[in-house]
């Protein structure tokens, strides 16, 4: 079993920055000031899955965006953090609202800002498009790119070490 696998273990909450992790970091903007991002379709059932398994979702991130208030909305996101610049101090919060321990969550991030929390977060993930000195605080470093599939693959990967993604594919084959 590899350190990834067993820190996935104690996880309760995962949490997600979102520019380049669930989405892939463009920013659209159009004249009239408004903001797009694309999400990936893959990534929100992911996330509704894990959620089956009673593992909680957050975000935080260092942007304000209606569009990530609308995604967390639909895929059922309670705990929103957005114009975040200091994210320790949200994920602290965070911490104390749940009730949790640092060791019970995992952190997917991309980018320096997300270091503070990755270095300290039970199960810290990052994605191939992430800076090499993010990636080296990772304990696990997607396949797929941000804003294509990483999400799920995250999601995946802590059902799977948690043993619950045999059954909830199970319902799927039925």
């Amino acid at each position: 079993m590899n350190q990834a696998h067993q820190r996935a273990l104690p996880v309760k909450l995962a949490i997600f920055d979102v520019d380049g992790v669930m989405t892939d970091g463009s920013l659209f903007f159009c004249d009239d000031g408004k903001e797009y991002k694309a999400f990936n379709s893959l990534d929100g059932h992911g996330l509704k899955m894990l959620r089956q398994t009673g593992i909680e979702s957050a975000i935080i991130t260092g942007r304000n965006s209606q569009v990530v208030t609308h995604r967390a909305k639909n895929l059922g996101i309670h705990h929103v953090y957005q114009g975040v610049d200091n994210k320790l101090d949200a994920y602290r919060h965070l911490l104390d609202k749940l009730g949790l321990q640092m060791v019970q969550t995992a952190y997917m991030g991309d980018d320096v800002i997300d270091l503070p929390i990755m270095t300290r977060c039970g199960l810290a993930i990052s994605v191939p498009a992430a800076p090499c000195e993010v990636q080296q605080y990772a304990h696990l470093v997607t396949q797929r790119e941000g804003g294509h599939g990483a999400v799920r693959e995250a999601c995946e990967f802590i059902m799977k070490a948690q043993g619950h993604y045999a059954a909830l594919l199970a319902e799927y084959l039925r």
